[in-house]
């Protein structure tokens, strides 16, 4: 089966983490990406480590992995940085309209299946079917406002 190529989109946030407010949707929900997955059905486990550079450049690694169409894949992901990060798993078009939202509501916390936002620190997991039909370009969003 042919590999897809899946991309991590990541926006560093300020301030205090998961204070207030919800994502319309949720777990459960169908994304462009793919859907929930069961863990216990995971043919993969992807490591991604965060961090930033002291300037704000935001690191992630691994930047880019590949995947196959209809597989169940968990992300194990650490944020060894100093700041609060999110980790989006989405289509750019997705990632950019996630970020306007951000900028309005930077609290919200997250429930979408797709996202994770994690205090410095701390770790956290998701875990999908991935659906897609096409490659995702690597998008890492200038954290200023659009």
């Amino acid at each position: 089966m042919k590999n897809y190529l899946l991309a991590l989109a990541f926006v560093a946030l300020a301030g205090s983490a998961l204070a207030s407010g919800n994502h319309a949707g949720g777990h459960g929900e169908k994304m462009a990406v793919g859907e929930p997955g069961d863990k216990a059905k995971a043919t993969q486990t992807i490591r991604v480590t965060m961090t930033e550079t002291d300037d704000g450049k935001m690191l992630f690694t691994p930047a880019v992995f590949s995947v196959r169409k209809g597989q169940t894949v968990k992300i194990a992901i650490k944020n060894a940085g100093t700041v609060d990060h999110e980790f989006v798993l989405d289509q750019e078009d997705k990632i950019l309209e996630h970020k306007k939202v951000m900028e309005k509501f930077p609290e919200m916390e997250h429930a979408d299946a797709n996202s994770i936002r994690l205090p410095a620190g701390e770790s956290g997991e998701i875990c999908l079917e991935i659906h897609v039909r096409r490659s995702l370009q690597v998008r890492l969003p200038d954290p200023r406002p659009l």
